[in-house]
C-alpha cells in the first residue's frame, strides 16, 4: 500500500488538510485523514508531497496525437485551407515510426500539463492496425492512459489512408477492442468521423459496433458551418443531430465532438438522449469555428468535457488551459460572467471527462484509478493564496502554469516528476521528432 501525503488534498470538491490516499494495485482504496489510515497500513510508503496540491489528473477527451508533428504549419488559415496544407498535404508521408513519435511526443506534452487520460481520435490507416498499435505502444511507453477512439472514414476526398470500407474498419477496430479488453490503461471504441467523412453506413456500423463492445462512440458534429449545410442539402433539410437522430444513433453512447453550429433544438434533442459533448474551446477559436453553446448543453442535460483536439489546430494541449478558456470565452460570448464559473470549467476538465468516457477517472475517490498529478503551491503563477484558500481553486483553472505541476501518477506509478519523464528520456523525444520532421520536409 502507498500513501500520498501532499499539504492539501482535492476531493468531493473540498481541499483537504493532512488527508492522504492509499493506493495499492493502480486503484484508490481509500481517502482519509493521514494518522487515521497511517494507523490502518502501518507497513505503507508515505509519499510525501510538501508544499503541494493533489489534483484529479485531468482528462482530454478529444486529441489527434499526429498532429502534434504538424504544429505550428499553414497555421492562420481559412479551415479547409489549413486542413489541405497540413494535415492532407503531411500524413499520407508519416512512416509507422512517425506514427509512433508524433504519439509520444504528444503524450509526453501531455503529462508534463497534468493529462492523465487522452481519448485518441487517430484515423491515419495507412499500415491498417499496425498504426493503431504504434499509438497503443506509445501510450504505453509514455504511461498515460488511453482510449483510442479508432476513425471509422469513407469519404473518397479524404487522402487513401484515412479510407477503409465498412466492414474493414469493422473488423479491425472489433479486433483492437478484444486483444485489449481488460487491459485499464487502453480503451478501443469506434469512431465514425463525421457526418461528412463518413457513409450513413459507417455510421450505423459504428454505434453497432458500440453496441457490442459496451462501449460509446465518438463523432464530430457541427464543427463548421458549411457541414451544417452540406447535411440539410444531402437530408430534406435536416440538421446534423435531427439527422443522427434519424440514424438512430443519438442516445447516450454518442460523444458528439465540437457541436457548435447546433440549434437550441437540436442541444435539447442530444440532451433528453444523454448524448455527451466533447468541447475544444482554443481549437474552436483557432480555427475560426465559431462558439459552442456550452450553458445550453449544461442546461439541457449533455455531459460536457473538455479536449484540447490536435496541436496544429490549438497550439497548445494542456486540459488546465481549456478550463480556462471555455469560461472565459462563454463570459465573453454571454456577456454573462456567471454562464460557467471556476468550479464548472475544472469539472469538466476532470470528473466529467471521465464521465464521459465511461472510466473512473478525474476524481479522488475510492475505487477509481490512481491518477492524480501535484502542484507546487509556492510557484509564482499560484500567488497569492490567503489563509482561507479561497483563491487555490481560481487560481489552479485560471492562473496556475506548467511550470506548477511538480508530479504525475497514473495507475498508481509515478511517470513525471520536478521535471522530468520517468518512463522516457526527453532527449530522445526531441531527437525522433527532429528525425521526423526531416524526413515530412525532404519528401
Amino acid at each position: 500500500m502507498d500513501l500520498y501525503y501532499p499539504s492539501y488534498l482535492y476531493s468531493k470538491k473540498q481541499f483537504l488538510k493532512d488527508y492522504v490516499l492509499a493506493v495499492e494495485k493502480g486503484v484508490i482504496q481509500k481517502v482519509g485523514p493521514f494518522a487515521e489510515l497511517r494507523a490502518q497500513f502501518p507497513n505503507s510508503y508515505v509519499h510525501r508531497w510538501e508544499n503541494q496540491v493533489l489534483l484529479p489528473g485531468t482528462v482530454n477527451a478529444h486529441n489527434h496525437s499526429f498532429q502534434s508533428l504538424l504544429r505550428g504549419i499553414a497555421a492562420d488559415r481559412p479551415f479547409l485551407e489549413w486542413r489541405d496544407r497540413s494535415l492532407y498535404r503531411y500524413s499520407p508521408r508519416m512512416r509507422l515510426e512517425d506514427i509512433y513519435n508524433g504519439a509520444v511526443f504528444a503524450f509526453s506534452e501531455m503529462l508534463q500539463c497534468g493529462v492523465t487520460t487522452v481519448s485518441d481520435f487517430f484515423y491515419l490507416h495507412n499500415y491498417g492496425t499496425e498504426s493503431d498499435e504504434a499509438i497503443i505502444r506509445a501510450a504505453q511507453d509514455v504511461g498515460i492512459r488511453l482510449v483510442l477512439a479508432r476513425t471509422m472514414y469513407d469519404w473518397d476526398g479524404a487522402p487513401e489512408g484515412y479510407r477503409e470500407t465498412v466492414s474493414q474498419a469493422v473488423e479491425r477496430t472489433k479486433a483492437l477492442a478484444r486483444m485489449h479488453r481488460g487491459d485499464p490503461m487502453v480503451t478501443v471504441l469506434p469512431a465514425p468521423h463525421s457526418l461528412h467523412a463518413a457513409s450513413p453506413e459507417m455510421i450505423q456500423a459504428g454505434y453497432e459496433l458500440a453496441k457490442e463492445l459496451g462501449t460509446g462512440f465518438h463523432i464530430h458534429v457541427a464543427e463548421e458551418r458549411f457541414e451544417v449545410e452540406e447535411v440539410k442539402a444531402a437530408h430534406n433539410g435536416l440538421h446534423p443531430i435531427e439527422y443522427l437522430d434519424r440514424l438512430g444513433v443519438l442516445d447516450e453512447r454518442m460523444m458528439m465532438i465540437h457541436g457548435v453550429w447546433l440549434k437550441d433544438s437540436e442541444i435539447d434533442l442530444a440532451g433528453s438522449r444523454g448524448a455527451k459533448l466533447a468541447y475544444c474551446p482554443s481549437s474552436n477559436m483557432f480555427l475560426a469555428d465559431g462558439i459552442t453553446d456550452i450553458p445550453r448543453m449544461v442546461k439541457s442535460g449533455v455531459t460536457v468535457a473538455l479536449g484540447s483536439d490536435g496541436a496544429c489546430g490549438n497550439n497548445r494541449i494542456s486540459v488546465l488551459e481549456e478550463m480556462r478558456m471555455v469560461s472565459l470565452l462563454q463570459k465573453a460570448h454571454t456577456l454573462d460572467a456567471l454562464c460557467v464559473n471556476y468550479e464548472q470549467a475544472f469539472e469538466m476538465g476532470t470528473a466529467a471527462g471521465g464521465r464521459a468516457l465511461g472510466l473512473p477517472v478525474g476524481e479522488i475517490a475510492p475505487g477509481c484509478y490512481a491518477d492524480f498529478f501535484g502542484v507546487d503551491l509556492g510557484d509564482l503563477s499560484m500567488q497569492p493564496l490567503s489563509a482561507s484558500m479561497e483563491q487555490l481553486l481560481p487560481n489552479i483553472v485560471y492562473s496556475m502554469q506548467p511550470s506548477a505541476i511538480q508530479n504525475v501518477v497514473v495507475n498508481g506509478r509515478q511517470v513525471y516528476s520536478s521535471g522530468d519523464f520517468l518512463t522516457i528520456k526527453k532527449s530522445r523525444v526531441l531527437l525522433k521528432i527532429k528525425d521526423t520532421m526531416d524526413h515530412l520536409q525532404s519528401a
